[in-house]
């Protein structure tokens, strides 16, 4: 075999192990962490509840992936799974408040307002994550988001030092659940990156509105 050909086979077979990387990587996630993923009535006992954001409506409304996960939580809380909720998602915008319109639709449905808690800088799964061990001191956590999520979250969790269970907040089919999957495979490679490096979000500081109704036992020694 010339040169010239071994060299193009060797390029072919590393363009192909780049594009085919993330597939098993995320594939590897799945199903490592899908022990530690459970449905509503056997989630095991945990201390906070995690809630990732996502879309709300310009009228405040939930989307319903968020909705369902809203709807996980409190499900859990109310079940005595869960002791606390935090709600954390993207406020990055004045008009729009994804950790807010959590919590009131929370609290409309029952949930104590001092057993629940905002995060109003979880840009990212990254970002909740971090926040959650590093602003908000929770050392265990039932993550709660939908199945495809999961993995992903509780890689992250679980890599900054969080001990964590998922919940899966699926209620029903959704609209574009074949791009969740085809985003969480790029997600889930750039989360080991995250998890690697360690460093902190742009925005680690908490607003006053946050702190206000965060309860002692979660705001202790930040």
């Amino acid at each position: 075999m010339s040169l010239l050909r071994k060299g193009c086979l060797l390029s072919l077979a590393a363009i192909i192990f780049l594009i085919a990387s993330p597939v098993l990587w995320r594939n590897a996630v799945k199903l490592y962490y899908q022990r530690h993923i459970y449905a509503h009535p056997e989630v095991p006992n945990g201390q906070t509840a995690v809630v990732f954001g996502a879309a709300v409506y310009a009228n405040g409304r939930l989307s319903p992936v968020l909705r369902d996960r809203v709807d996980t939580a409190i499900a859990l809380y109310k079940a005595g799974k869960v002791d606390h909720i935090l709600v954390s998602g993207d406020n990055r915008e004045v008009d729009y408040d994804e950790p807010g319109a959590m919590m009131a639709y929370a609290i409309q449905q029952g949930v104590e307002p001092g057993d629940i808690t905002a995060d109003r800088a979880g840009h990212r799964t990254y970002d909740t994550c971090y926040r959650a061990g590093h602003v908000f001191d929770i050392k265990n956590a039932v993550l709660v988001t939908q199945e495809f999520h999961l993995p992903r979250a509780l890689m992250t969790c679980e890599g900054l030092g969080i001990n964590s269970v998922g919940a899966v907040a699926d209620m029903r089919p959704y609209r574009g659940a074949r791009w969740y999957e085809i985003r969480e495979t790029g997600a889930t490679l750039v989360a080991l990156w995250d998890v690697v490096r360690r460093e902190p979000p742009p925005l680690l500081e908490v607003r006053q509105e946050t702190i206000q109704s965060t309860p002692a036992h979660l705001a202790e020694d930040n």
